[in-house]
């Protein structure tokens, strides 16, 4: 189905080492600070879209013009100075809109941490579906710089690198389905800011939270056991994400990605219990279920379950 995934993660020995900084499109570098430049650069790609991280020890100056028409978002994951792009002053976990076509300045100052992904403006619809101004090209035809809410974007920036650790460890454990699953995971990451930074528009319906519930109930009832992440409900339904936050926590009163952690906790539990240890492993079916950190997994499985991950696949019944 064309969404394979890919991890790739290489060491830094040079500032030439960024000029592929964002994967598919390739950028001028020039050093700013002496000394040898050192660093990490990952690319994960998942179909035509992809996902680049990058990090470095001095300060450095980047300019990218491009021809293609790929969309560019980017997220300034750590800083120890100031870091410009354009006339924009960035703070970690501000996020960048690069639109096609249009010529990138930046210059950070110190050793600094980025994030950026890239992928076809033809695809906003089906990524953010459930918000009509995101999924109009015209929001992205522009630069722009989105200042971050502390909580929420510090929470992502953190994210994205241990997404990129864990799907490094298991590339091969992935299908289509959950590649689809990690693919909106880390788009969610990188654009919640954006998402957090626009009022509402007004324009969405919302319907009885009962009835909005079912059918999002009929939709993962057909999606069978891979992960949903909350951003394909929204899209597939043409729900905004306040639409069905409100409705889930008035029916469950819980929010929508509690709810589908629940959901995706049960669906590891009867794979465990119809698995053995020989069959496969914890961490295996967990990181095809949508989640990486393991330590909170089984923290999550054994509250919600009162046993370990481990004693269900291992119980012989």
């Amino acid at each position: 189905m064309g969404q394979h995934l890919t991890v790739h993660t290489g060491e830094l020995d040079g500032f030439e080492g960024l000029h592929d900084a964002v994967k598919g499109s390739h950028v001028e570098v020039m050093q700013l600070e002496r000394g040898k430049l050192r660093g990490t650069l990952s690319h994960v790609g998942i179909g035509d879209f992809s996902l680049s991280i990058g990090a470095f020890n001095v300060g450095v100056r980047t300019q990218r013009t491009s021809a293609d028409d790929k969309l560019i978002i980017g997220m300034l994951l750590n800083a120890t100075d100031r870091v410009t792009h354009w006339a924009f002053d960035m703070q970690p976990a501000d996020v960048l809109v690069i639109p096609p076509s249009v010529e990138h300045d930046g210059v950070f100052h110190k050793a600094s941490s980025y994030a950026a992904i890239r992928f076809d403006m033809a695809d906003l619809p089906d990524i953010f579906g459930g918000e009509p101004r995101l999924a109009d090209a015209e929001t992205w035809s522009v630069k722009n710089h989105f200042r971050a809410d502390r909580a929420i974007g510090m929470n992502a920036a953190d994210r994205l690198p241990q997404i990129i650790s864990h799907l490094a460890q298991h590339p091969d454990a992935l299908s289509d389905a959950s590649a689809e699953f990690w693919k909106r995971a880390i788009i969610d990451c990188v654009t919640a800011t954006v998402v957090t930074s626009l009022p509402s528009d007004g324009t969405s319906y919302l319907p009885s939270a009962m009835k909005l519930v079912r059918h999002v109930e009929d939709y993962l009832h057909a999606a069978g056991a891979r992960p949903v992440h909350v951003s394909e409900i929204c899209t597939e339904l043409r729900l905004s994400r306040r639409s069905l936050h409100r409705a889930f926590h008035e029916v469950f009163g819980v929010g929508p990605v509690t709810f589908l952690r629940y959901k995706r906790l049960c669906t590891v539990r009867e794979i465990l219990r119809e698995s053995t240890p020989e069959q496969t492993t914890v961490s295996r079916v967990a990181i095809e279920q949508g989640f990486i950190e393991l330590g909170r997994f089984s923290q999550y499985y054994r509250a919600m379950f009162g046993e370990y991950p481990s004693q269900t696949l291992g119980y012989a019944g």
